[in-house]
């Protein structure tokens, strides 16, 4: 019951990220309980095509007679899956080899960083492009060219993260008592980074539904038969005068996913900034 007052403060002091949460909330159970949720299946081309908005379909259907809200719904557990999946794989890749190479310093870590520099200097979406360009339309295709657009980032920042901590009293006082170096770095090093960590999780989420979103439109990312939110953009904009709802309702979607990722990840990282929060105990 203890989670009931501490949600209750979080409401209090960061309304704006209770909102996100909201929103986020509302995702998760649309992925989550898509078959239940959608009327329709996603693929279903039964019904006639550029039925606009009413009482038998509420968001109208395609231009091949597919349910908006349907797809819509299922476009969410599309967005969720690519999303999380690409950042937990990016992120903590990431995170760890820019941890390592930090504590460890030297060479090691002066080859990583001219990596991560060759890397960032690529535009990210270029990289994106290239990578499905070479790899063909898929979901985890998808997955695996985010997590090399992620990857570096990541490692740029929890490095910066590792270097102070490297130097903290507490880790000299380990490697003084005898702990070997990867000791030192699971037991001290790596929990110290955890906040960093989360914030970068939870922020990058929306980026990574927005990329994917933006190959699928560009039609590399996705299949053309999968219910991405993208890819649905793509046909509306075919028929933005006749059907403008077809193009409406998956913009919306991708907007206020992203908002709401973005409310909250600004949230959690003025909670656990302690230079940013004003306190929630």
């Amino acid at each position: 019951m203890a989670i009931l007052p501490a949600l209750g403060r979080f409401v209090t002091r960061q309304p704006l990220g209770a909102i996100g949460g909201l929103f986020v909330v509302v995702l998760v159970a649309a992925a989550v309980f898509a078959p239940q949720l959608a009327p329709h299946g996603p693929k279903d081309v039964k019904f006639p095509a550029y039925t606009p908005p009413g009482a038998e379909f509420p968001l109208g259907t395609d231009h091949l007679g597919r349910d908006i809200l349907s797809r819509v719904i299922w476009g969410a557990r599309l967005s969720l899956y690519v999303g999380l999946a690409s950042v937990v794989f990016g992120i903590t890749i990431g995170g760890l080899w820019g941890v390592v190479t930090a504590y460890f310093g030297g060479v090691a870590d002066t080859a990583s960083q001219r990596v991560v520099d060759v890397l960032m200097a690529l535009p990210p979406i270029i990289l994106a492009l290239s990578l499905m360009a070479a790899l063909g339309q898929s979901v985890n295709n998808v997955i695996f060219a985010l997590t090399i657009l992620l990857t570096p980032t990541a490692a740029r920042t929890l490095r910066s993260v590792a270097l102070s901590i490297r130097e903290s009293p507490y880790v000299e006082a380990a490697r003084a008592l005898g702990c070997s170096h990867w000791r030192v770095i699971a037991l001290h090093v790596l929990p110290n980074t955890l906040a960093t960590f989360v914030v970068l999780l939870t922020v990058n989420v929306a980026y990574a539904i927005v990329v994917e979103a933006s190959l699928s439109f560009l039609g590399l990312g996705s299949p053309p038969d999968e219910p991405s939110w993208g890819a649905m953009l793509t046909a509306g904009t075919q028929a933005v005068e006749s059907a403008p709802w077809m193009f409406l309702f998956p913009g919306l979607a991708i907007s206020l996913t992203v908002f709401g990722l973005n409310l909250l990840g600004d949230a959690i990282r003025d909670i656990t900034d302690p230079r940013l929060r004003g306190g929630l105990g």
